[in-house]
């Protein structure tokens, strides 16, 4: 059944591409996929990004974890792989700064640029 979705999914994909995205299996491997989203323009990542990468966001671990509810608690089997790129786009142009995924973080560094940037 899982497979079956899988398939149905990639075929989707391909009538019917997300803009400034791609996805597909890494090889033969249906059960692994790599996407990639290429940086929206005006946005900090504007020209590409890859999260196996370093990347600071404050919704996304060194480890390219993404923090978004509908990859956590609120998946549902009625998202789809264009959905979930598209909000991962979303993410990406306008954080989350009220759920950092490492907020020690986050906040160091927001309060390292206000005190450089804003005083």
């Amino acid at each position: 059944m899982a497979l079956k979705r899988i398939h149905k999914e990639l075929n989707d994909l391909a009538r019917d591409p997300p803009t400034q995205c791609s996805a597909g299996p890494v090889g033969d491997d249906m059960f692994h996929w790599q996407a990639t989203i290429m940086g929206l323009n005006d946005s900090p990542y504007q020209g590409g990004i890859a999260f196996t990468t370093r990347i600071y966001h404050p919704n996304i671990n060194s480890n390219g974890s993404i923090c978004l509810d509908i990859l956590r608690s609120q998946w549902s089997p009625a998202l789809t792989i264009s959905k979930v790129l598209f909000s991962i786009c979303s993410l990406l142009c306008d954080p989350n700064p009220d759920d950092p995924l490492v907020l020690e973080i986050y906040n160091r560094i927001a309060r390292e640029w206000t005190q450089k940037y804003a005083m």
